[in-house]
């Protein structure tokens, strides 16, 4: 059994560019969870994946994986992690037999076995130019590599934008099983709300390099919810009672963080359950406070 809680801490980590902070940010990822890393596109996603990997530097703070610096124990942390991004890594001309040669090299666990066993689970060719493959099998393809390494830590950065439904699944499955040995977890990026409210433990939502909400998903769900009312019952409301609110001609969409407490304060007013998409959408527009 391992001697660490968290197989990523991420503490009051800063990191600043010209028109975009990352903004003293602190989340963590319990061992053997996934946890599904939400937010739209420059919110912050993929500068924090890249931060956890060490491919940029951070101004301030701190990043442990598995226990230990990300920095200082980087070359053997590397041992342990796969990541998976939008983009094959791999030159076009290379196929997956001379993948596996170069893997070899760069892995002291690499096992080719499994490695092959996962392309004839995938249907992936393993003399064809990786160039020449479809989307979901570049996919397909960056899975296999990834999980023939004994990875104890998985990172996937929007690794499932853009592909069908039934590779979606299929590739869900696969991260069902990897997650059998509790001492493994999984950083999922995506903006497939859906699919994380199937799969993920827990969910990080980060907005313009900021975290706004970090927890156990089931917790989320539980505790947002959707008040619908009319123009005049929403224009009695307590603005510090919600998130911010969708205003149409026919009524309000109301998000609150606090169902019990909102149902007993407005007990004639209708509360529906919510969705990760939803509270994402509410979260993003809380300055408005008010949009429609």
């Amino acid at each position: 059994m391992s001697d660490f809680e968290n197989a990523i801490e991420i503490k009051g980590v800063t990191k600043k560019y010209d028109g975009f902070t990352l903004n003293n940010i602190s989340f963590s990822v319990p061992k053997g969870s996934i946890m599904g890393f939400i937010g739209q596109n420059g919110s912050g996603k993929s500068t924090t994946i890249k931060a956890i990997l060490g491919i940029i530097g951070i101004d301030s703070g701190e990043i442990t994986i598995m226990g230990r610096d990300h920095l200082k124990e980087e070359y053997d942390l590397k041992e342990d992690i796969a990541a998976v991004f939008d983009e094959l890594p791999f030159h076009d001309s290379l196929n997956a037999k001379q993948i596996s040669t170069i893997m070899r090299g760069m892995f002291r666990n690499w096992d080719k076995k499994t490695f092959f066993q996962y392309l004839e689970r995938f249907g992936l060719p393993q003399k064809k130019p990786c160039g020449k493959f479809s989307k979901g099998m570049r996919m397909k393809l960056q899975i296999a590599v990834a999980l023939s390494h004994g990875a104890k830590l998985l990172i996937m950065d929007e690794a499932t934008t853009g592909l069908d439904p039934v590779v979606r699944n299929e590739i869900l499955d696969i991260f069902f099983e990897y997650l059998q040995d509790e001492n493994k977890s999984i950083l999922m990026s995506s903006h497939i709300t859906s699919d994380l409210e199937r799969i993920a433990d827990c969910i990080t939502l980060i907005d313009n390099g900021e975290i706004l909400l970090s927890d156990y998903k089931d917790s989320v769900l539980e505790h947002h919810a959707v008040i619908k009312c009319s123009k005049a019952d929403y224009a009695g409301m307590d603005k510090a009672d919600y998130i911010s609110a969708r205003v149409t001609d026919f009524g309000a969409e109301v998000m609150v963080s606090d169902k019990e407490k909102m149902h007993q304060k407005y007990p004639k007013l209708m509360i529906e359950p919510t969705t990760l998409e939803e509270i994402m959408l509410f979260y993003v527009n809380r300055r408005k406070k008010e949009w429609s």
